[in-house]
């Protein structure tokens, strides 16, 4: 069990390293070199988690879906704007969504890796925009495979100037002013009125999650001191029956 978690650690590590490699340098300008100096982990390490700078790469990709950051609503709309307003706010905090974004987008890297991380995303909203569908939440004209297609480019688009003309300093703003613009035409008018878009709601999100996280672990060792005490109180419960058995008491 501790070699196991060991070794997700330095997976771990070799990852968010490599996302800073890739995220710098791109695809082709980054080495397995750069990846080990940074990590701070053996060649042969890297090359035990990832057998090339593709298998790499694509690790990058895939690691931003594996914790999910945006808690599951009830209005399904909102979970929708959440999770773009939410990458919004780590794009320019995470090296790993960062590193995905450019190889995804790269010319260099995108027939190699299928697209990156962009058919990820379609799918995710995709599932977003059913779940809305079968809530009432949509405008009957609304088909979820199509509209998660454009919504992601469009996001896409907004990243990539985003980048281009600010360093993404005005992402978060130019997010929002994205689903302000387009949720209008998607969302029933009784949903659309509810629906949060602000410039700041990723922060929300993100702090959001961090709190209940926070309370969870905090719970957790509530219970764990608890069943401590409990085992302590019992050993000493149990140790006294003995005594007063091998005395003749009770």
């Amino acid at each position: 069990m501790v070699r196991q978690e060991r070794a997700v650690r330095t997976r771990r590590l070799i990852l968010e390293a490599a996302a800073s490699v890739f995220d710098e340098f791109g695809y082709e300008g980054a080495t397995i070199g750069e990846v080990v100096s940074r990590a701070g982990v053996t060649r042969g390490a890297v090359y035990f988690h990832f057998a090339s700078k593709r298998d790499l790469a694509q690790g990058v990709v895939e690691e931003q879906f594996v914790q999910d950051g945006v808690p599951e609503r009830g209005c399904k709309l909102q979970e929708f704007v959440d999770t773009g307003m939410v990458v919004a706010y780590l794009m320019p905090r995470d090296p790993l969504l960062s590193a995905g974004a450019r190889l995804s987008l790269g010319q260099d890297v995108f027939d190699d890796l299928g697209g990156g991380a962009i058919p990820g995303w379609i799918s995710r909203l995709e599932a977003l925009l059913v779940a809305a569908g079968e809530r009432g939440e949509l405008l009957p004209h609304v088909v979820p495979a199509d509209t998660a297609w454009l919504v992601t480019a469009a996001w896409t688009g907004v990243q990539i100037q985003s980048q281009k003309l600010s360093g993404r300093a005005d992402l978060e703003r130019r997010a929002a002013g994205l689903f302000q613009h387009l949720m209008p035409s998607i969302a029933v008018p009784g949903v659309l009125g509810s629906l949060q878009m602000g410039p700041d709601r990723g922060a929300q999100v993100v702090a959001e999650v961090a709190a209940a996280r926070a309370a969870e672990g905090a719970e957790a060792q509530g219970g764990a001191r608890g069943e401590a005490r409990g085992g302590a109180q019992s050993g000493a419960r149990s140790a006294a029956r003995v005594v007063a058995n091998e005395v003749g008491v009770g």
